[in-house]
């Protein structure tokens, strides 16, 4: 991939044929109106037009076992790069059809049962017209190809539901926070917990409502850190300085965990030419104190919950608390946005690999810029928690 590539993610830079779109075209699916495939893959909830939106399922029109990596969960266990990703996404058709977000329709209730199952059903669709070979990409969600308006949907076999997914579900009276913390410690996957609340499974009955997917992920990320955080702030502090290294198709993550109360940073530097036109690495960061954020983290976005989320677990599970910094490094690999599933797994595999304990935050700094290239210098400049911790008045003022 060279770096016209990078920079122009097929807007034709190159004034001819983009190999990228190229690749896209040559691996979609045969256009049809009427075809059975397994889903999920995906169900997928717009939020264009809230409270009337797009809703609908991502299905191949052929049964093949390689399309059941469907998540970034997934990818990340295959070690899929980029290419292989768009590949797997290319093959999909979105049928779609317009809602309201408390209404339910014949293609909402086949979508609901798909959203519960955790194994691809069998599934026969029925377009209006043909689907238009097309990709949109995002940072939050997954790439959506080949979108067409579904006119009816039909279960060819019969769905498998994990038993607590049924019983949470079928509770009435469950708040959607006390759901997603029963399933999570079923050890359902956050993309499967995504896809429950988005198509309006959880939650006492009466206030379910379909949630946009961009804002399910988040919540959901949100809403398992929050949770885990009640018990992260009551563990003993850690007594070295810890530093988690790890990487995902372009994505390199650095955890620095230093003595102290809790609380989170998150920096990302994009180099140039990744969603960045600048001749320089653009910097973004959000932070929170011991009692949390007030405010949405406008700046990282999506990401910062992404990274939080793997951070808190395993903290939780050394059942210590510890001031945390995550750098996260993109690089020219990631040409193209894989939605912030790419993100958590990337923190994740930081995590799965260990730690590795210094004798102080500078010798830590030095390992981050040998492995990312990022100056302790300047990354001081750039981090709140580094520019204020070991100072007179403690961190602890300020939490």
């Amino acid at each position: 991939m060279d770096s016209l590539c990078v920079r122009c993610k097929g807007k034709g830079l190159c004034g001819k044929h983009c190999h990228i779109l190229d690749s896209f075209r040559d691996n979609a699916p045969r256009p049809v109106t009427h075809f059975s495939g397994p889903s999920p893959p995906e169900v997928f909830v717009g939020r264009i037009g809230y409270p009337h939106i797009n809703s609908g399922i991502l299905a191949p029109t052929t049964f093949d076992t390689r399309l059941d990596l469907n998540n970034a969960e997934d990818w990340s266990k295959a070690n899929l790069n980029v290419a292989n990703v768009l590949r797997l996404r290319a093959r999909l058709i979105y049928g779609r059809a317009k809602t309201h977000i408390k209404k339910q329709t014949e293609v909402g209730k086949v979508t609901k049962e798909l959203a519960m199952t955790h194994k691809p059903t069998a599934t026969e669709f029925f377009l209006k017209k043909l689907p238009t070979v097309s990709m949109s990409s995002s940072s939050v969600f997954r790439p959506m190809t080949n979108p067409a308006p579904i006119r009816k949907v039909l279960l060819e076999e019969n769905t498998k539901i994990h038993k607590k997914v049924d019983y949470i579900v079928d509770d009435s009276h469950c708040l959607a926070t006390e759901g997603l913390k029963e399933l999570y410690k079923s050890r359902l996957g956050v993309d499967h917990l995504q896809k429950l609340l988005s198509v309006g499974l959880l939650g006492k009955k009466l206030n379910r409502r379909m949630v946009p997917t961009r804002w399910s992920i988040t919540a959901v990320d949100d809403t398992l850190s929050k949770q885990m955080l009640k018990r992260i702030r009551t563990y003993e502090e850690v007594d070295s300085v810890m530093l988690f290294s790890g990487s995902f198709v372009g994505n390199y993550i650095e955890i620095l965990i230093l003595p102290g109360r809790f609380g989170f940073e998150a920096i990302e530097a994009w180099d140039s030419g990744i969603y960045n036109q600048e001749h320089h690495t653009v910097f973004s960061s959000d932070w929170e104190g011991f009692n949390g954020r007030k405010t949405y983290a406008s700046n990282v976005i999506g990401g910062y919950y992404a990274m939080r989320l793997p951070v808190c677990e395993v903290l939780d599970k050394m059942k210590k608390q510890g001031t945390v910094l995550v750098f996260r490094r993109i690089k020219e690999e990631y040409y193209a946005p894989l939605g912030v599933g790419i993100v958590r797994e990337a923190t994740r595999r930081a995590v799965n690999n260990g730690f590795t304990e210094f004798e102080s935050k500078e010798s830590a700094l030095e390992m981050i810029k040998e492995h990312v290239g990022i100056d302790p210098k300047e990354l001081k400049e750039r981090s709140w928690i580094l520019r204020e911790y070991g100072k007179q008045k403690s961190l602890k003022s300020w939490f």
